[in-house]
């Protein structure tokens, strides 16, 4: 007898909690999102006041009110890997399971207001997409950005990432480059006759621990900076004088940096060795002075900190969208096999959006 193929079918009219444990039970690993991108579809195409578009296993809702702002919420539907924590379990005020925190509560959210607000004060948009949790090359935001940019223009874009229903503007770019040094081959018990490429790296590590970070304020919140070394390559065997050492550093930068910019501050602390730029992703600033930012957070309240982290915010930075991360659930949970979501976390986070989108 064939598997059924039928799509698991989401209601939008239950609380977000219910909803968030709905969304849980579809089990949506990254590059297996179909079921739980089928059955999103199919519930916001049931909202007669969203016009909804797709790419893959990206889905975009949007109304068209003709409002003079649009605002983006957005989410994404893949988890890790399942860690024996499916299905969903409620235990008193704490919903369980693998993705109830990274972020299947914040997309909840996003589903409840999407089919409750027909009559928004600002237009809206809601991005779900796919394969956040892995390589960026399979990323479905920056699909998105790259094939149907259009889809997520915006005044200001909100992403429901898990932040302890704090408001964390903007977030760091990120960088890692290897520094390699070079030496001559021997054997060790002939030491004298080589040149040891790993002892030659030690000026590279007292440079590290010599570095001061930054810390950057940008609109009212700090960005502290990270330079540190988190991979060391080098040696052959156990009796043998290296000729070659490479130390990969990963620099946190403050988003008033380019990438260009954050790569030649490494080069310059690093300067005499050979440099080799392996990644990076730039940062998002907060745009917190923006009005449609401003309104935001008169409506969630609460103070904002800068996020200490590259989040996907950094893709609406780069389209000219200011974005800031906020949504239920402890972000230290996410991933762990003990992942759980508070449930007056979830309503709440609800019930503070559609206050901003409705007052």
């Amino acid at each position: 007898m064939s598997a059924s193929t039928t799509t698991p079918v989401l209601d939008l009219t239950q609380d977000a909690v219910v909803v968030t444990a709905q969304l849980v039970d579809i089990p949506s690993v990254s590059r297996e999102e179909k079921p739980l991108a089928d059955a999103v579809e199919a519930a916001l195409r049931a909202v007669p006041h969203l016009s909804v578009d797709r790419d893959g296993d990206a889905i975009v809702a949007r109304t068209s009110l003709g409002r003079t702002e649009r605002v983006v919420l957005a989410g994404h539907l893949d988890t890790v890997p399942i860690a024996g924590n499916l299905p969903s379990r409620l235990d008193g005020g704490l919903l369980h399971g693998c993705g109830t925190t990274d972020m299947k509560s914040g997309v909840a959210v996003q589903l409840r207001l999407a089919a409750a607000l027909p009559d928004p004060n600002r237009d809206l948009t809601f991005v779900f997409y796919d394969a956040e949790e892995i390589a960026a090359e399979f990323n479905g935001l920056k699909r998105l950005a790259e094939h149907h940019p259009e889809w997520l223009a915006g005044d200001f874009a909100v992403l429901l990432e898990p932040t302890g229903g704090q408001v964390h503007g903007g977030c760091q770019g990120t960088l890692r480059a290897r520094i390699t040094t070079t030496g001559r081959r021997a054997h060790s018990a002939r030491s004298w006759l080589g040149d040891n490429a790993i002892h030659k790296a030690a000026p590279i590590l007292t440079r590290l621990a010599a570095h001061q970070p930054r810390r950057v304020e940008i609109d009212g919140l700090v960005y502290p900076e990270g330079l540190n070394a988190v991979l060391i390559e080098g040696g052959h065997a156990g009796n043998v004088i290296p000729d070659s050492c490479a130390v990969t550093v990963n620099y946190r930068f403050s988003p008033d940096q380019s990438e260009a910019e954050a790569l030649a501050r490494v080069r310059e602390v690093f300067d005499g060795y050979d440099v080799e730029l392996t990644d990076s992703a730039p940062g998002a600033l907060p745009g917190l002075t923006q009005p449609a930012a401003a309104a935001f957070l008169a409506a969630i309240g609460g103070t904002p900190s800068a996020k200490e982290a590259w989040t996907d915010v950094a893709r609406f930075s780069a389209l000219g969208v200011p974005a800031v991360n906020y949504g239920p659930g402890d972000p230290t949970l996410a991933h762990t096999r003990e992942e759980h979501v508070e449930t007056a976390a979830v309503l709440e986070c609800e019930e503070r959006l559609r206050r901003w989108l409705t007052a």
